[in-house]
Order: C-alpha cells, then structure tokens, then sequence
C-alpha cells in the first residue's frame, strides 16, 4: 500500500490552444519551458517511545491487540488530510503537488530486535517509514533524530505537520515556530497528556482516539461515569498559565 495514492494534484500548467494558419496548417507551439509544480510535503511524524509510555498509563499496563495503534487507519488519515490540503491550496490558486509522508521514530532495546521486527515490518508494508535507534542509555531517545528530520522537511517546503507526542518540552516551542511560518501544525496524543498542546495558540491538537479506526475498542479512560472504588485523580486540561494567557 502507497501513501500517495489517489492524492489530487494541484494543476500546474494551463493548455496553449492551437492556432491554424491561412492555408490550414497549424503553427507551432510556442518554445516555452514547462517546469514541473513544486512538491510540498505533508509529514507525519510518530514518538513511539512517548506515546508508548502514554498509552501504558491509560491502560495501566502493556496494550493488548484491541488497544493497539493502527497505522493503516493513521495512514489513511494522513492521505485524506493531504486531499484536503491540496484542495485548499488549488482554491487559493497555489501551483503545488502534495506528497504524504509518514515516518516513525522508535528505540530498540538490546536483545529485542526480533521482538520488534513484526512491528517495524508491518509498519513499512502499509508504507511507513521507520527511524530505528539503538537504546543504549537514558540519552539515547529520538526527540533529536525526529527535530532534525522535521527541520529537513521544512527547508525543503513543508504543507502540513503533524506530530504524534506528549513530549512538549521537546516539541512546543520548534512546532511553535513552524505554525507561526503559516504551516498548518497539528499535535496528536491523548489529551490526558497533551496540556501543552491543548493550550497553545498556534497549534491544533487532535486525540488519537478521535482519529476513525485507530483503536479498535474504546479506551478505558477515567470519567465521571467509570471512577473505581478508591476514586482517581481526574488531571486538568490546561496548566494553570493558560488563565494568564487568556487574561484581556
């Protein structure tokens, strides 16, 4: 399965009507260069270790099949997201092809490879690209590896960001700043986790539950409606600094 199938291009080029001579032949074409539309992609980008560890303390422990990501779905999503960005692009009259672009980045532990190798496998078949790392100690995570792969892309001509992690110390103020270039950025996570996000101005957060198919079953988040006996803390939304921002 490609990422970038059934993405509509933005047009390029307009046609050159012919133009008949007076004895029926026709002149030819005017020698004007065509040069191809610019490419912009449109990146996702995945922490796996983040949103791993997220995902465990939702659960309270390892996720089984049913509480599993679907990367399929998330691709799938990416591909409809690109599809709407190229329609506003061609709506405000911009010469540029999209192209969707879905990367995870992920430690592997030693001993684990052929534990992970299923995973990294099943990955690049619905066409992921896979940023693997050595864990070797606690300095050895790929918030650095995925900043750099995002400042790539952005030098290159960015549409679209979309970053999968908890992680806003890493990630708020350098997505602040792409936001900030006109970049449509968007965080996703789970909100539990995700105040940061939740309380900027210049990105847009999105739970990945709220993403059709990622999850098979529902998550069993806390609410109101499902406390257990001995209670459970219910965590803000926004950090308390978000009332200073808000403050007129």
């Amino acid at each position: 399965m490609s990422l970038v199938e059934n993405i509509p291009a933005v047009p390029g080029s307009t046609p050159v009507a012919d133009e008949n001579l007076a004895d029926g032949s026709q002149s030819a074409a005017p020698d004007v260069p065509s040069s191809p539309p610019a490419v912009a992609r449109v990146l996702l980008v995945w922490d796996a270790p983040n949103l791993d560890m997220g995902l465990g303390s939702i659960l309270g422990g390892r996720p089984t099949a049913a509480h599993r990501p679907r990367f399929d779905a998330l691709g799938r999503w990416l591909l409809a997201r690109t599809a709407d960005l190229s329609t506003q692009l061609s709506e405000q009259g911009a010469t540029v092809s999209l192209e969707p672009e879905a990367c995870v980045f992920t430690n592997i532990a030693p001993g684990s490879a052929d534990v992970v190798r299923p995973w990294v496998e099943a990955l690049r078949n619905v066409g992921f690209a896979v940023f693997a790392k050595p864990k070797i100690d606690e300095d050895s995570d790929v918030d650095s590896d995925m900043l750099a792969h995002i400042a790539l892309r952005h030098s290159e001509g960015l549409a679209g960001l979309m970053v999968a992690s908890a992680d806003g110390q890493a990630f708020k103020l350098p997505l602040e700043d792409i936001a900030r270039d006109g970049i449509e950025v968007q965080v996703l996570g789970f909100r539990e986790h995700a105040s940061w996000a939740l309380a900027s101005d210049t990105l847009e957060f999105v739970d990945l539950e709220d993403i059709p198919g990622v999850f098979r079953e529902p998550l069993p988040r806390i609410g109101l409606d499902s406390l257990p006996e001995q209670g459970a803390w219910l965590q803000p939304f926004r950090p308390l600094s978000s009332l200073l921002a808000s403050r007129v």
